[in-house]
């Protein structure tokens, strides 16, 4: 198979190509090549695969400047990892309203720092007191004032509206919100509702007007019930949502972001996490396979994504195997992360497939995935929009004439 790329896009794709005049030939030898994988469900401006008491004493004394240098590493790992794409879900940070979200964004797309194409979620709009509010859990007014629509929490569908239109005026490519409880916030239940229906229809509503897609946090079943009615674009977890739920959300084509890495890493460093915690860690872990079994067999429409940052970035292809492990065709787990993503995402006329015309995001893996899943974790070469960000064996060999014409080869697996 060879992939002939120029500038940033494919020109062509195919077996046994002529090789165009004066181009660089990478050689992978036996690997398959993919188009760049994508994962819709990150925070690259944040780490809280740690201890869950220092890491939030941490955040008390991390500077925002340190913060977005930090930053820069995740998004350096994760495209290494074979990433080329991510949706970034939410930069809430105690203390700050910078937007360093969108300054990496920004950063990667000038070529001054190394990482994913990014699409930002910015804040995160959520309820007083439910998993977004970053004050909930420490003492009354510790940081002076209670968050409001300025920090993505709000109250009412008014407030809800002032809170998307602040975030799109300030960079967001998509709106983000929490309308359950969740597993890593001290002061709600993991799955009880957090808005109203009235809040989620104006949520929903004013991000479609400003042509934002809407990505929601749930674990409970009734949020995610009103969620779909309201219109969303994804549900992120998923947790406790029963087949009925299901059934309802595969008839309006909504996407599920199951995010079981998160879950999975955890689970494996429970003592790391207070008792409460822990009790709502076990509760959605035991409920969440389940689930994602059920929307397999049912066919919904199932994007990857893996809540990277909860464990160390980079390490997102172990989702892969969780998915296959619960029932997924390995095909179909490589599809999610790759066309189903774009589609998600709004970018399928860009990227997501290895076809001509399409930005050259192009990754090679030793073997074949669909034999074993497990060599998603071992990708070696990444290529984003035409250039080269890793090369683990390089075997490159260079035509007399240089030009800016490369065909990237690896045997059909």
């Amino acid at each position: 198979m060879v992939v002939i790329v120029q500038g940033d896009k494919i020109v062509d794709v195919g077996i046994n190509l002529p090789v165009p005049d004066g181009s660089k030939v990478v050689d992978l030898g036996d690997a398959t090549l993919s188009p760049g994988f994508m994962d819709a469900h990150t925070h690259l401006t944040l780490d809280y695969s740690g201890d869950y008491n220092l890491r939030r004493l941490h955040e008390l004394d991390l500077n925002v400047s340190e913060q977005a240098i930090r930053a820069t590493t995740f998004a350096r790992a994760t495209v290494e990892a074979g990433f080329t794409t991510v949706r970034d879900l939410g930069s809430r940070f105690i203390g700050s309203r910078e937007f360093v979200d969108v300054a990496l964004r920004n950063s990667i797309n000038k070529g001054l720092v190394v990482g994913p194409r990014m699409l930002v979620a910015t804040k995160g709009i959520g309820a007083t007191g439910g998993h977004f509010d970053p004050t909930s859990g420490f003492r009354d007014f510790l940081f002076g004032r209670e968050p409001d629509y300025t920090d993505g929490i709000a109250d009412g569908p008014e407030e809800i509206r002032k809170a998307v239109r602040l975030e799109v005026k300030n960079g967001a490519d998509v709106i983000k919100a929490a309308v359950s409880g969740g597993v890593l916030s001290l002061a709600d239940e993991v799955d009880t509702p957090q808005l109203t229906p009235a809040e989620m229809t104006a949520l929903v509503d004013e991000s479609h007007r400003l042509r934002k897609k809407v990505a929601v946090h749930c674990h409970g079943d009734q949020a995610a019930r009103e969620a779909i009615e309201a219109g969303v674009d994804s549900i992120e977890h998923g947790s406790f949502m029963k087949p009925e739920t299901l059934t309802r959300m595969k008839s309006k084509g909504i996407f599920l972001t199951p995010t079981l890495m998160a879950t999975e890493w955890i689970m494996s460093k429970l003592d790391n996490y207070p008792p409460a915690l822990q009790a709502k860690a076990k509760s959605a872990a035991a409920a969440r396979s389940d689930m994602f079994r059920n929307a397999v067999k049912m066919g919904l429409k199932i994007s990857f994504g893996t809540d990277a940052a909860v464990f160390p970035h980079g390490q997102n292809a172990k989702e892969f195997k969780l998915m296959v492990d619960l029932g997924m065709a390995p095909i179909d787990a490589l599809k999610s992360a790759t066309a189903n993503d774009a589609e998600l995402l709004g970018i399928a006329q860009k990227v997501g497939t290895l076809e001509k015309g399409k930005l050259a995001d192009v990754i090679a893996m030793p073997g074949d995935p669909a034999s074993d899943i497990t060599a998603t974790e071992r990708v070696f070469f990444v290529m984003k929009e035409g250039k080269i960000v890793r090369n683990g064996p390089p075997v490159v060999q260079s035509a007399a004439k240089a030009t800016d014409a490369v065909e990237v080869a690896a045997p059909v697996d």
